[in-house]
């Protein structure tokens, strides 16, 4: 059962919606009268109340209604009614994934397939009514519970002595000194009673779970809808590493999305990774760049028959995602493996203008960061793993090589705490964040001269046929009509009105409506952008989008690049010599322009003149874009290219192979 009691538990009173679905009046009738009575003669600390609702009713309910728990539906006495009601449940759980629901049935056998479809199962001449009461009871409270939160709540109120790590002890080592006493202060002692470490056997282990923390990884694969699922304290960045260490360690062909993130290209270099580089589409007004065309990646496929993971990303920073089920469709036709990335997308499963999500469109792996759109601590996230010929001991040798011995218990149960919001109040949550994006949608496009871009907007030209869907909870904002442009935008939220947007590019900001929004957040920002719409410049600003420059080709893999014998060349120079010393040669380095934050060269990459100049222009430019890889003598940009001689060498030993 929910901790309701302790100094942290709830203060709100909880109330727990419980409908009977079904035709037959009079049964409902009696089991909602008998349940209701049952549940005021019992304790009910989730506040579970019963109701009745025809089946033509319960999906406005569900819609309308976020404090419904669970169903109770009648399957009636006989094969036909029993077959209606697997088919209300299929339909309704797509609406509502996360129910708890019920069957009350008579007189027919049930198959496996009914059972796995219902929590439990109840006879329609049913009697025991504290029973059936007790039964839903335990059922919403199981998805209710945080068993590794609760367990490192307990501990701290128990208040041990600390004789092991970490050395400040519970915040006693600064608690009372004059020099860094105000930190303690600031932070509050939880922050540091909390701190623990493995020495503390009750909270379990991250690396080799056994019990408060597999149970936690047992219920977020539940809620999820994964097989199995895996906590991580240090990052999306580290999941995918381990994702991809699991699939291709000590080599093979990855087929991957260009515009991926960086921790992909990284675990390319660490695994010796062959890579098939997919293009990403630019939108060319607003600088944006989407997902690959369908079409390429279906033709890498063919062409690459020995490739053994196929690495997408969606949502993408600015919510596109891809038409996921025919693509993962195609890949495991071809014998390939599919790795989502869905840093951005981990609320999607609990909404159904969001779904399908990459699990229940196939993927075998989807990575998420817990942190970006729910309530988990910065640095918490999620692998999901379905599959079929998962490895489960090998995956975990390969996420104890990533994995701190020394994690952070609070990012542990962040990742409980946002595990159990989503499968508690996940959909009547999104159903407010929608209601906002609708209302800064319209107060937008009310200004006349900011413009809320559309999923059609920010579709490039190349994928109008691919089915490419938008996450509205991205709201993306075109100021080409104020004169304003993305940073100077920026500046003026943050310092005029204490606003701070999540991204920009040349002619828009993005914001994001996430779990945290609220109305006085969303009442400020669109007072913000009215009055800076009053006062928008006198002229327009320009179409100033940057198109990278094409992918050369590799001439040796990253790995081998990355860790050669190397030279650095400079950038600028005077302009001809270094075109004439860098072009041809082999990059050393991944080069990162930051916005997009897609790769100009990786390891073992040919550097064509378009590159060179490419960067060169960025770092002329007026914006204040990072590049990401550059190294800096004395000022100078350079780059680290692959000598010529080890080059050939190299070739020449891949050909002798």
């Amino acid at each position: 059962m929910p901790d309701l009691g302790s100094p942290t538990g709830s203060r709100q009173s909880l109330e727990c919606r419980v409908a009977l679905v079904g035709g037959d009046r009079r049964l409902a009738s009696h089991w909602v009268g008998a349940l209701n009575s049952t549940a005021a003669q019992h304790e009910n600390p989730l506040g579970l109340r019963f109701e009745s609702v025809a089946r033509s009713a319960v999906e406005k309910l569900l819609l309308r209604e976020p404090k419904v728990q669970a169903l109770i539906v009648d399957g009636g006495c006989d094969q036909h009614s029993l077959s209606a009601a697997e088919e209300l449940v299929d339909h309704l759980h797509g609406i509502r994934t996360q129910l708890n629901v019920f069957l009350v049935v008579q007189g027919c056998a049930v198959s496996v397939s009914v059972r796995q479809r219902f929590d439990e199962l109840f006879d329609r001449r049913e009697g025991n009514f504290n029973q059936v009461f007790r039964l839903v009871q335990a059922f919403i409270a199981r998805r209710a519970s945080t068993p590794f939160a609760d367990t490192l709540k307990a501990y701290v109120f128990n208040a041990r002595d600390a004789w092991h790590t970490p050395g400040h002890s519970g915040g006693d080592s600064l608690r009372n000194s004059p020099w860094v006493g105000d930190f303690y202060r600031f932070m509050g002692e939880h922050v540091f009673n909390t701190d623990l470490s493995v020495s503390v056997q009750v909270l379990d282990s991250l690396l080799e779970p056994h019990s408060v923390i597999q149970e936690a990884q047992e219920l977020a694969a539940h809620t999820f809808g994964a097989r199995h699922t895996f906590f991580l304290t240090n990052g999306t960045s580290t999941a995918n590493k381990v994702v991809i260490q699991q699939i291709l360690g000590g080599g093979g062909k990855i087929i991957v999305d260009q515009a991926c993130h960086k921790s992909v290209h990284h675990a390319i270099v660490m695994n010796r990774c062959e890579p098939v580089y997919l293009k990403s589409t630019l939108h060319p007004k607003f600088g944006i760049y989407g997902p690959v065309r369908r079409e390429d990646i279906f033709r890498a496929l063919e062409e690459h028959g020995d490739a053994r993971l196929l690495v997408l990303t969606s949502c993408s920073y600015d919510g596109l995602r891809y038409d996921l089920k025919p693509i993962i469709d195609r890949a495991h036709k071809c014998g390939v493996r599919v790795l989502v990335d869905e840093a951005w997308y981990a609320h999607g499963y609990f909404h159904p203008e969001l779904r399908p999500t990459a699990l229940e469109s196939g993927a075998d792996y989807v990575t998420q960061s817990t942190h970006k759109m729910l309530s988990a601590f910065s640095q918490a996230s999620m692998i999901h793993v379905q599959d079929t010929e998962f490895d489960e001991f090998r995956f975990r040798e390969n996420l104890n090589m990533h994995a701190s011995t020394s994690p952070q218990y609070v990012m542990i149960a962040s990742l409980d705490v946002a595990r159990k919001q989503m499968a508690m109040e996940g959909f009547g949550r999104l159903q407010q964040c929608m209601q906002m994006v609708r209302t800064l949608r319209q107060a937008v496009d009310d200004t006349g001269v900011f413009r809320a871009l559309t999923c059609a907007d920010l579709i490039p030209d190349p994928l109008r046929g691919d089915n490419i869907r938008l996450d509205p909870t991205k709201v993306t904002i075109d100021l080409s009509a104020s004169g304003f442009s993305g940073r100077e935008m920026q500046i003026k939220l943050f310092d005029r009105y204490g606003i701070q947007v999540e991204k920009t590019t040349y002619n828009t900001v993005t914001v994001l409506v996430t779990l945290g929004s609220t109305e006085s957040k969303l009442l400020r920002l669109i007072h913000a952008l009215k009055q800076l719409a009053v006062n928008r410049r006198t002229r327009a600003l320009g179409v100033v989008s940057r198109c990278l420059p094409a992918f050369t080709r590799l001439t040796c893999l990253p790995a081998d690049a990355y860790f050669a014998e190397t030279e650095e060349l400079p950038l600028m120079d005077n302009g001809v010599r270094a075109d004439r010393q860098l072009v041809g040669r082999t990059s050393a380095d991944e080069i990162v322009p930051y916005p997009p934050g897609i790769p100009v060269l990786v390891p073992g990459q040919e550097i064509s003149v378009e590159i060179v100049q490419f960067l060169r222009q960025l770092l002329q430019g007026q914006t204040a874009e990072e590049i990401h890889g550059l190294m800096f003598r004395s000022d100078e940009p350079m780059l680290r290219v692959v000598r010529e001689e080890v080059l050939r060498e190299l070739n020449t030993a891949s050909g002798a192979r």
